[in-house]
């Protein structure tokens, strides 16, 4: 992942920036901060270097005590990937428009080669000033880039343009400057669990909340794929870039990615598919009675067992959630549906499975590979198995 240095200056909205340091660490990204002395008014150097783990520099003349000797601005100006300025105000976007260096991140700015991406926060009217309009153009026409501010309530009492973006779009915006390696590539995913009607009111369904379908999705099109995600019922936002298809049972799930599979060059199955549907549906809500209630099932249609049957030119990846014997259920599942990786974690573990934003995978290959990841945030190891579909791709290709 990259090297994020998090510029923060003085407004009140300083303290998203300890949200947005706390998300880019969550997804796997080194962080460095530097506050200006305007910026440690409203929150500590403490917090952000607890959240990013490293020392935050404040000061132009005092070294880091842990860290080796060199022109420690150009030395961290040469380490970014990134540079993101939250919040921007109006005097620090004037301060660079203009060319001036007077603090550790003015000068940081000026010398790194590494995208500069502004979110700027400031009253409504100030943001509207001519002066600060003439000085984001500038800015805009010299390269550097801008998360617009947006309506809303301001600290000052009033409302208007000037709310800071949020942590999660500005977070998003370095997606954009990743590079495109799966571009030319169509990409389902499945997502989230399903759900098995009992009655109008009732139905079946498992913990699964599509936070790993939904970041492969997202990372998937942030690579420059075409994704489509077939999605069960699930709260989480919609990643940008990416067709979403809504359905609700495995029989809906299994028609839709169906419809999907003929295009698809890779099928990535992370959803938690019901096995089993109640064999009739009660028109009518059950009523309570006395005794005891028999439901009897059937199976639902195997979505994975059918893609692997009817595979192509397809790369087709399955999932194992286990609660046990893993590594034996998965390798059992990764023959039987005839997929290329099967990827399996024990979501009786605190930091995987359904619900956490982390995960631990182990991802075996029909080639008898074993790739074991650590703990990662799930954007993360979303972006170690899209590693390996692309190897698997690149390959096939070179030998067609």
């Amino acid at each position: 992942m990259a090297h994020v240095i998090v510029g923060v200056t003085g407004g009140i909205a300083a303290y998203k920036a300890a949200e947005l340091v706390s998300l880019l660490g969550k997804q796997g990204h080194e962080v460095r901060c530097i506050m200006t002395s305007a910026a440690q008014q409203f929150i500590t150097p403490l917090t952000l270097q607890t959240l990013s783990g490293n020392p935050v520099y404040t000061d132009m003349f005092h070294p880091q005590d842990n860290m080796e000797w060199q022109v420690e601005h150009i030395g961290l100006a040469r380490w970014a990937d990134c540079v993101l300025i939250v919040p921007a105000t109006a005097d620090f976007i004037g301060k660079v428009a203009h060319g001036l260096a007077d603090d550790f991140l003015s000068t940081c700015v000026m010398a790194t080669a590494a995208p500069v991406i502004f979110a700027p926060a400031m009253n409504d009217q100030m943001y509207a000033n001519p002066i600060v309009q003439r000085n984001i153009a500038t800015l805009r026409e010299a390269g550097y880039r801008f998360v617009d501010p947006v309506d809303g309530n301001l600290a000052c009492g009033t409302s208007g343009k000037g709310k800071m973006a949020s942590p999660g779009e500005i977070a998003a915006v370095l997606e954009t400057l990743r590079e495109q390696d799966l571009r030319g590539l169509k990409i389902v995913v499945t997502a989230g669990p399903t759900r098995e009607a009992i009655d109008p009111v009732r139905f079946m369904t498992n913990h699964s909340s599509g936070k790993m379908g939904y970041a492969i999705a997202r990372q998937a099109a942030n690579r420059g794929a075409d994704v489509v995600l077939v999605s069960g019922p699930s709260a989480q936002p919609v990643p940008s870039g990416v067709t979403v298809v809504k359905v609700a049972s495995a029989r809906d799930m299994f028609e839709a990615v169906k419809a999907q599979y003929d295009a698809a060059d890779v099928v990535i199955k992370a959803a938690a598919v019901a096995d089993y549907r109640p064999k009739t549906v009660a028109t009518q809500k059950i009523k309570k009675s006395e005794g005891d209630m028999v439901l009897e099932l059937e199976r639902n249609p195997d979505i994975l067992a059918w893609l692997g049957e009817h595979k192509k030119h397809q790369i087709l990846m399955g999932f194992a959630a286990e609660t046990n014997d893993v590594r034996e259920h998965a390798l059992g599942k990764l023959a039987r549906k005839h997929l290329d990786f099967i990827a399996a974690n024990d979501v009786t573990m605190s930091h995987s499975g359904f619900g956490k934003d982390t995960n631990q995978i182990t991802v075996y290959g029909a080639d008898g590979r074993v790739h074991e990841l650590p703990v990662l945030a799930k954007e993360a190891a979303a972006d170690q198995l899209l590693n390996l579909v692309l190897e698997k791709y690149q390959s096939k290709k070179a030998l067609s």
